[in-house]
């Protein structure tokens, strides 16, 4: 199929951005009722104005949500997940975690962000946090808002040349990472927002931006905060694989398709007894596998 070739760098509602190359990006739209274009796709497009997005090319990865009643692709191409977690408001670590399963399933890198680390509170959050460094999670302690040239600082190893996405609940402080990532961001998304005619008829956007100040390449996709994270286009296979606790200990168990519930001989439950793995983690395993293995609605 013709057509130019380019990166989807913004999506408001139905109106998309794109850009090829170095040039500059473009306003288009998408064929059909139902869009599956989203962030971070490389597509086809057919020039004009607007312009219009022919075909979506194979994507690397997709981080995905999805529940009993939706599913929504909401990036894909990624590099890096930065997960956002604070002390304040109170910790949603059952949201950090699942973040963390859709990224891995994927083959998306990682990294978890203890921001407003300064507040008294955020002892208590690292101690929580431990079980995942153990499992080779990798986590940066920062300041956005007080210290943030020493936040990035910490972070630019991790961003070079690679499209990262910044996720994380409401009020962990992802604004005001993203601002300080890329100056204006805020005032740029809602002028972009303004000038697509989008803003009166979309509560979401996300933008992918060039990161200043970094080599060519890299990127960061910002996207609003949300509180759930539902998980249900897993299979327990994936599910099993995508928490490193289970992921070394598969093929152990007395039984080949064990699922660490009730089985006996379930080297997971004793890992779990003897304190090798951390409590909350397997009861986020049992959470997520019981919505797997629920009846459809």
């Amino acid at each position: 199929m013709d057509g130019v070739r380019a990166r989807v760098v913004g999506a408001f509602g139905r109106n998309y951005l794109a850009q090829s190359g170095a040039g500059p990006a473009v306003a288009c739209v998408a064929r059909g009722k139902r869009s599956e274009v989203v962030c971070g796709d490389e597509v086809l497009l057919q020039p004009g104005d607007p312009a219009l997005i022919l075909q979506v090319l194979p994507r690397r990865n997709a981080l995905w949500r999805e529940d009993a009643w939706r599913s929504k692709v909401f990036a894909a191409n990624l590099d890096l997940l930065l997960v956002v977690t604070a002390s304040e408001p109170t910790p949603n670590l059952d949201l950090v975690g699942r973040a963390l399963i859709a990224a891995r399933a994927e083959g998306i890198d990682t990294l978890l962000l203890l921001n407003k680390c300064e507040l008294p509170g955020a002892a208590a959050l690292r101690a929580r946090l431990r079980p995942l460094e153990g499992g080779g999670q990798a986590l940066l302690e920062l300041s956005a808002r007080q210290h943030p040239a020493r936040a990035l600082e910490s972070l630019r190893p991790w961003l070079e040349r690679r499209t990262c996405m910044l996720i994380g609940a409401s009020g962990v402080g992802k604004s005001t990472l993203a601002n300080a990532l890329v100056p204006g961001l805020q005032a740029q998304t809602q002028e972009l927002s303004e000038a697509l005619d989008a803003g009166r008829h979309t509560t979401t956007s996300t933008r992918l931006w060039n990161l200043p100040g970094l080599p060519e390449g890299s990127a960061l996709l910002d996207s609003p905060g949300f509180q759930a994270f539902g998980l249900h286009h897993l299979s327990v296979t994936q599910l099993q694989h995508a928490l490193p606790e289970l992921a070394s200990r598969i093929g152990q168990c007395r039984f080949q398709n064990c699922s660490h519930r009730q089985e006996p001989g379930c080297v997971v439950r004793d890992a779990v007894q003897a304190g090798e793995i951390d409590p909350e983690r397997y009861a986020l395993y049992l959470r997520v596998l019981g919505e797997l293995l629920a009846p459809p609605h």
